[in-house]
C-alpha cells in the first residue's frame, strides 16, 4: 500500500497540478479513473492571506476526492506559514509547496524553480509551512535551475531535514521548461539520497509502459502523472487508452458533465478539455474542429453523443 505520512493511498499513481486543469472537477474525475492522490493548482499565498475570492475557489474540496494535496507557491516564508494555516482549515490532507515551477511569471517573483537557486530561504519556507500546518507537508522541485546548476539532491535532502513528508522531483531543470525527455537518473540520484521518505517520480509518462520503466529506472515510490493523463484518465489505472471513438467520447461527456455540475466554467475551458479527448480516431482532427467551433455547452455536449 502506498502512503505518504498518515495517509494511506489506493495507488502509487498520483494526478499532477497542472495549472488551468486541476480543479475540482478534473481532480474527481482523475480520482474515479484510480488516480491514489491529486493535486491542486498552484495556489497564491498571498492569495490565499487576502482571502481573495478567485483564489479561495482554487481550495474548493469535497470528500469524494480524498485524499487531497493543495499546492502553494511564493517567496515570502511568512505569508507562506500563514497560507498554510488556512489551508489546514480548510479540509485538506496534504499541503504541497510549488519549488519546480519555471514560467517566467512566478520565477521573477522569486517563488516555483527560482527557490533551487536559494537553498537559505527554500529552507525557511519549508520550516514555516510545517510549522502552521496539521496536514502532511510535501515539495515538488525540478532537477536543478539549469544544467550547470543541478541541485535535486541537496534540496530534497534539506526538505527531509526540514520535516517533509515527500519530495516529488519532476526529472527536468527549469530551463529546460517541458523540452527534451525527463533525465530518470537524476530522479534515481534522489531516492539514493533521500531514505526516509517517499520520493515521488514526475516527467513523461504518457503510457502504462512509461509507469513501469519510470518505477525500475528511478526506484520511485509514487508516480506522478501531468500532461500524459489530460484526455487518457485510464492511465490511472495502468489501462491503455481506447482506440473506439465511442468510449473516448462517453469518458469526454463524463468529464464535461463534472465540470457543468461541480465548476461551472466558460466554454473555451470547455472545449479545451474535451478536445484532448479527439484524437487517434478516424475523423478525431475534423471533431477536434467541430469542438472549437461549438458555441455553446449544448452543442458541445452534442457533439460528444
Amino acid at each position: 500500500m502506498a502512503r505518504i505520512a498518515d495517509i494511506e493511498l489506493s495507488s502509487p499513481l498520483v494526478a499532477a497540478p497542472l495549472a488551468g486543469y486541476s480543479d475540482l472537477a478534473y481532480r474527481l474525475f482523475c480520482r474515479r479513473y484510480g488516480a491514489g492522490l491529486v493535486f491542486s493548482e498552484m495556489i497564491s499565498c498571498h492569495g490565499l492571506v487576502r482571502r481573495q475570492r478567485a483564489t479561495l475557489d482554487l481550495c474548493r474540496s469535497t470528500d469524494a476526492e480524498r485524499p487531497v494535496a493543495m499546492q502553494l507557491f511564493g517567496a515570502e516564508p511568512e505569508a507562506m506559514g500563514e497560507a498554510a494555516a488556512i489551508l489546514s482549515g480548510l479540509g485538506c490532507d496534504i499541503i504541497d509547496i510549488n519549488m519546480g515551477c519555471p514560467v517566467r511569471k512566478v520565477v521573477k517573483k522569486g517563488a516555483g524553480a527560482a527557490l533551487m537557486r536559494d537553498p537559505l530561504l527554500a529552507a525557511r519556507i519549508i520550516r514555516a509551512v510545517v510549522k502552521n500546518s496539521s496536514r502532511p507537508v510535501t515539495v515538488k522541485i525540478r532537477s536543478g535551475w539549469s544544467h550547470q546548476e543541478k541541485n535535486a539532491v541537496e534540496i530534497a535532502r534539506m526538505a527531509e531535514a526540514e520535516g517533509c513528508a515527500a519530495v516529488t522531483v519532476h526529472g527536468r531543470t527549469a530551463s529546460d521548461g517541458f523540452r527534451g525527455r525527463a533525465d530518470h537518473g537524476d530522479i534515481a540520484a534522489v531516492r539514493q539520497a533521500v531514505r526516509k521518505i517517499p520520493v515521488i517520480a514526475n516527467g513523461d509518462v504518457i503510457a502504462p509502459e512509461d509507469i513501469k520503466k519510470m518505477q525500475e529506472e528511478t526506484g520511485c515510490d509514487l508516480v506522478m502523472i501531468g500532461r500524459g493523463a489530460l484526455g487518457n484518465p485510464w492511465i490511472f489505472s495502468g489501462r491503455p487508452r481506447p482506440t473506439g471513438r465511442a468510449a473516448l467520447m462517453r469518458a469526454a461527456l463524463e468529464l464535461l458533465e463534472l465540470m457543468e455540475e461541480i465548476s461551472p466554467t466558460g466554454i473555451g475551458r470547455c472545449r479545451n478539455m474535451v478536445s484532448r479527448f479527439a484524437r487517434g480516431f478516424p475523423g478525431a482532427s475534423r471533431l477536434r474542429q467541430e469542438i472549437f467551433a461549438a458555441p455553446d455547452l449544448a452543442s458541445l455536449k452534442k457533439l460528444l453523443t
